[in-house]
């Protein structure tokens, strides 16, 4: 794909300079004969493996020679642009095939608060009353909405967000009803311990506050040891990825008001669920539990 734009400077994020640099003003004004190509076309026509350097070689692009100024990796999510496409100045373009001031494409940026469908009906239909167009002819003007891309992808990830939050307080609650059948076991295994405890005069109320402090100190601690182990698995999921352009998260971050909001909503629940052992122990007989074996 030859465009007759021109990526100045590195304004580009979505794409990774490779060999050279990007069209200056320069080249613009002088309408040269440079062109900027995708990685695509550096291993179609010279040889990658050896990683020949292309600059100042002469590629044939319709008849006319133009200088190898820079290679560029394209960016996952980038919009229509691939390694597969080449950038010549603007003007250098115009005078290839006489456009004069004619221009087949251009990008239009609405406001914040705009709705990109609406704007796009909008230029469609001014640039066929302008160019006498019919009205219900849909294939006059092409268009590429990276608005309605880009809704797709956040409702994509607004799903995910809210099958991660499902998971996750399912996941809570399988926890904490994991800690409440671990403190009944322990209770039932330590009836003798609490009969000579409450034999020796300890009150209910210290024998259920001892149990709930348990309870709380098993969740806390688990959640402590999650939080660490999903930053580690999250800081080396980073190295791994932190020069592959492809893969589709960048720098992956933990939100610490979440961790803490989880960690308190986890903490709340142990102390509801530790409810259950602890009020099983406070029935427990002091001579009842000292028959017991």
């Amino acid at each position: 794909t030859l465009t007759g734009d021109y990526p100045i400077g590195n304004k580009i994020s979505q794409k990774k300079l490779i060999y050279g640099r990007y069209i200056n003003d320069a080249d613009v004004t002088g309408s040269k004969n440079v062109i900027v190509i995708g990685e695509e076309i550096y291993k179609n026509f010279f040889d990658a493996k050896k990683n020949e350097n292309p600059l100042g070689k002469l590629v044939n692009v319709k008849g006319i020679f133009f200088h190898v100024i820079g290679v560029f990796r394209a960016k996952q999510g980038g919009g229509p642009e691939n390694d597969q496409s080449a950038y010549i100045p603007l003007s250098t373009f115009t005078k290839m095939y006489n456009d004069g001031d004619k221009v087949g494409f251009f990008a239009i940026v609405s406001k914040p608060d705009a709705d990109l469908s609406i704007v796009e009906e909008k230029v469609k239909s001014e640039l066929k009353q302008k160019y006498h167009v019919s009205p219900e002819d849909t294939n006059a003007f092409g268009s590429f909405n990276l608005g309605k891309e880009f809704k797709k992808l956040t409702g994509f990830l607004t799903g995910m967000q809210l099958l991660t939050i499902i998971v996750g307080t399912l996941t809570i609650l399988a926890g904490v009803i994991a800690i409440s059948n671990i403190l009944l076991i322990t209770v039932k295994e330590r009836t003798k311990e609490i009969g000579i405890r409450r034999a020796l005069g300890a009150k209910p109320a210290e024998v259920r506050n001892q149990i709930l402090l348990e309870s709380v100190v098993i969740t806390l601690v688990s959640g402590l040891l999650g939080f660490i182990i999903g930053i580690f698995l999250l800081m080396v999921l980073n190295i791994l990825t932190k020069d592959q352009d492809k893969f589709p998260f960048y720098n992956p971050t933990v939100n610490y008001l979440e961790v803490f909001a989880a960690m308190s909503v986890m903490v709340i629940l142990g102390l509801i669920i530790g409810m259950i052992p602890a009020q099983r122990a406070v029935r427990i007989r002091p001579i009842e539990a000292l028959r017991s074996e």
